[in-house]
């Protein structure tokens, strides 16, 4: 784990949380199949990352948590671990997309489609729609839901990211079947990443307690996706909000704008998202 020169904790918290996936380019023929809304026509060129290898990401942070080198006010070095924990995931698909992957999963199943599963599809994670989410019937601009799952249980309580993931696949194949390419604007996800240990350890800074929510786009329709070395997707965080957040370890003002991202997103989406409410109204946070 290096500290880069200019380097402010935060930024480091980032890079070492972000998820980068193998970038694949999608061939031209298929382009033309692409929602127009999403995609403009005259595209040259579409690159797309497999969810299978996004999640993939997840599998050790998940089992040991991922390290952060901190700078402390004192100028010592150490390395916090945290645990990613899904917070909110929403996935829009266009029609044709979403007809294949439920064909596909009621006959895996041995079920037909019926109006309960289906409702189940649609709102996993919640007992009814307006808990989470304003509007029920699929948008051209937001494609068709597929699968909304928002997490309420307390922080103990949690599975890690991995063990939910998996979970929720055995029911929805879609998330490791899908691509990025696949998926509308509007598709997103929420991770809670809480600390577990850090090293060294007897070291006694209020900060290394700060929890962090940070938010990922999920379709590759946004261009400020960010290739490394032409060959590996960078899906970081666009917006972010803070617990238990004391002193002056992280950068603050960025952290305020962060948050600004992510409340005018979750706005924009009509949603209620339990943790963000959670986070922004206990004391300590930004």
């Amino acid at each position: 784990m290096m500290l880069y020169e200019n380097e402010s904790n935060l930024d480091r918290f980032l890079r070492c949380t972000t998820p980068v996936v193998p970038s694949l380019s999608l061939p031209k023929t298929q382009i033309k199949n692409l929602n127009s809304l999403w995609y403009p026509l005259e595209s040259e060129g579409v690159e797309y990352f497999r969810l299978s290898d996004f999640w993939d990401c997840f599998d050790e942070w998940s089992a040991y948590g991922a390290g952060v080198p901190i700078l402390s006010e004192t100028g010592e070095t150490l390395v916090q671990y945290y645990v990613p924990y899904l917070s909110a995931i929403q996935i829009f698909t266009s029609h044709s997309a979403l007809n294949a992957l439920r064909l596909r999963e009621e006959t895996e199943s041995g079920e037909s489609g019926s109006e309960t599963c289906s409702d189940e599809w649609r709102w996993e994670g919640w007992s009814s729609s307006e808990e989470g989410v304003d509007h029920q019937e699929p948008l051209d601009r937001l494609g068709y839901s597929y699968l909304q799952y928002f997490e309420r249980c307390t922080p103990y309580s949690r599975a890690p990211l991995m063990d939910k993931i998996k979970g929720l696949g055995e029911r929805h194949a879609g998330l490791k079947s899908l691509r990025s390419v696949d998926l509308s604007p509007a598709s997103w996800m929420a991770i809670a990443w809480y600390p577990i240990y850090h090293i060294p350890m007897n070291r006694s800074i209020k900060d290394l307690a700060t929890c962090f929510l940070t938010y990922h786009t999920l379709s590759s329709s946004f261009q400020d996706v960010q290739k490394e070395k032409r060959e590996r997707i960078s899906v970081g965080a666009f917006g972010m909000a803070t617990y238990k957040t004391q002193g002056r370890l992280w950068d603050n003002d960025r952290l305020l704008s962060l948050l600004s991202v992510a409340d005018s997103w979750l706005k924009q989406l009509r949603v209620h998202h339990h943790d963000f409410t959670y986070f922004t109204t206990t004391p300590y946070h930004l």
